[in-house]
């Protein structure tokens, strides 16, 4: 019997990236009596369960295109875990070594996942350079990645080091698709969109699409309050991983892919509050996000609340699952 001829069979795992739905938590809005809409773009649909699976595949395909990425080169990466992982997973089904730089104290899931795929992890802490840095900068990310580029990546031969702060194939993956993809989905009919602010790319990207398409689309960036910033003199705080401040802080600590021009509000979240709008949301819906969409959906909940808002549509960014932080006290 010969084989039916069909296009609808994939290939490769990185043809699952993207295409995520839009779903407006309905039960969310009547138990807080709300009068806008809010709509997730569930990203934990991804392949890897986050919307990172998104730059990880752009910022391969790029670096191939370039000739820099062949067979044989290791692929470096730092993190707080949802890049490296949709990275190992890419990577391991492009045949690619990766190694992972990652951030101590986030969830032993993320370090197991990396593995899972085959991939090496590294902490932070295994490297005395970036642990200097951390201690002389008060946890400076950016200062971080500017000295593992001169200690690490550029001391070793056949790597190629991704840096998803700075690499522009991050915001263009999101200008290309998930802005296309919010926009066709809701038929142009988009008030606001909110995004946590990590690395910028999925805010600055997304935003800028849409406002290509209507300026007036608000855009709104979330960011930890001060309460939730672990710091030398109080470390233990629990913060919002993988989301950080940049409203305040000095210009050369804010990551180059954060288009400030793009985003026209910004709204602190408390990881207590991110935890409770976790919470509520898995209990109301059946949506199981993690901490940073916890954030999302708490600042969109502030936004449904202004009078000014009321009938509008509030489209967030839920970046990751909820299954990634079993092993921590949000649920």
């Amino acid at each position: 019997m010969s084989k039916v001829v069909t296009n609808q069979i994939k290939k490769s795992i990185s043809e699952l990236v993207g295409r995520t739905p839009l779903l407006e938590i309905v039960n969310y809005e009547k138990e807080n009596q709300l009068d806008a809409e809010i709509i997730g773009k569930l990203e934990y649909l991804n392949p890897a369960n986050s919307v990172k699976d998104r730059i990880a595949k752009a910022m391969l395909e790029e670096a191939e295109n370039r000739g820099v990425l062949k067979k044989g080169t290791t692929i470096l990466e730092t993190t707080s875990g949802n890049t490296g992982i949709g990275l190992a997973a890419m990577a391991a089904s492009k045949g690619y070594k990766l190694r992972v730089y990652m951030q101590d104290g986030v969830s032993e899931e993320r370090t197991k996942v990396i593995k899972a795929y085959g991939a090496e992890v590294i902490p932070f802490s295994n490297v005395p350079e970036l642990v200097q840095t951390l201690e002389e900068t008060d946890g400076d990310f950016v200062a971080v990645i500017n000295v593992f580029k001169k200690s690490v990546a550029e001391k070793e031969e056949n790597v190629v080091f991704l840096n998803q702060l700075e690499n522009e194939a991050n915001p263009q993956i999101h200008f290309e698709t998930t802005g296309p993809e919010i926009w066709e989905d809701t038929a142009g009919q988009v008030d606001i969109l909110v995004a946590a602010v990590g690395t910028g790319g999925t805010i600055s990207g997304t935003g800028a699409y849409l406002k290509s398409k209507n300026p007036n689309v608000l855009v709104v960036g979330v960011e930890p309050g001060m309460a939730s910033i672990a710091t030398l003199e109080n470390p233990d705080i629990t913060e919002i991983t993988g989301v950080h401040r940049f409203s305040d802080i000095g210009d050369e600590r804010v990551p180059a892919n954060v288009n400030s021009n793009v985003i026209d509000e910004i709204i602190e979240v408390e990881t207590s509050e991110a935890y409770n709008a976790a919470r509520a949301v898995a209990k109301s819906d059946g949506i199981l996000v993690g901490i940073s969409s916890g954030a999302a959906i708490w600042a969109a909940t502030q936004l449904a609340k202004r009078p000014e808002n009321r009938g509008k549509r509030i489209v967030t960014i839920l970046p990751d699952t909820g299954l990634r932080y079993l092993s921590t006290d949000l649920f």
